[in-house]
């Protein structure tokens, strides 16, 4: 069994792109052997649904496409991490009831926390940003081999 294991796609900015994008989570989940039926599934298809969502919606169409890396650390940690090309990095803003929308990150921050693990924002080389989330892995069966992406 590998230390480490990575699947990505690449899709374009667009809002049909966003459950592919989730679709294709749950796929590469499936195959490490996380059952869809779970409430870390359902958990992380959440969380890539919003951060897909921001990377769509938050870029203005200056990031063309944007990439979901999903990665497997010795059966540790799960990272998931959402890079597009605008420099803008994505803020925590007050969620008042009558907003709709503007809630995403802080239902990425909760998601996350409440299974125990982080979020983070890291730059990348052109300028753009990736938003990882890094969750535990709970699975108990050995993961099987990586899904490669588009």
């Amino acid at each position: 069994m590998a230390d480490h294991q990575e699947a990505s796609v690449t899709l374009p900015s667009d809002p049909a792109s966003v459950a592919a994008a989730r679709r294709y989570v749950a796929e590469v989940l499936d195959e490490w052997g996380l059952p869809d039926d779970t409430d870390t599934a359902d958990s992380v298809r959440l969380i890539v649904s919003e951060l897909a969502t921001n990377a769509v919606q938050h870029t203005f169409g200056q990031s063309p496409t944007f990439t979901v890396d999903v990665r497997l650390e010795r059966e540790e940690w799960l990272r998931v991490g959402v890079t597009d090309s605008h420099p803008r990095w994505p803020k925590r803003l007050p969620a008042a009831v009558q907003q709709d929308n503007g809630r995403g990150m802080v239902i990425i921050r909760w998601l996350t926390a409440e299974a125990g693990g982080r979020l983070s924002v890291t730059p990348t080389e052109d300028g753009g940003k990736t938003v990882w989330i890094a969750l535990p892995w709970t699975v108990g069966a050995p993961a099987r081999t990586a899904v490669t992406g588009c």
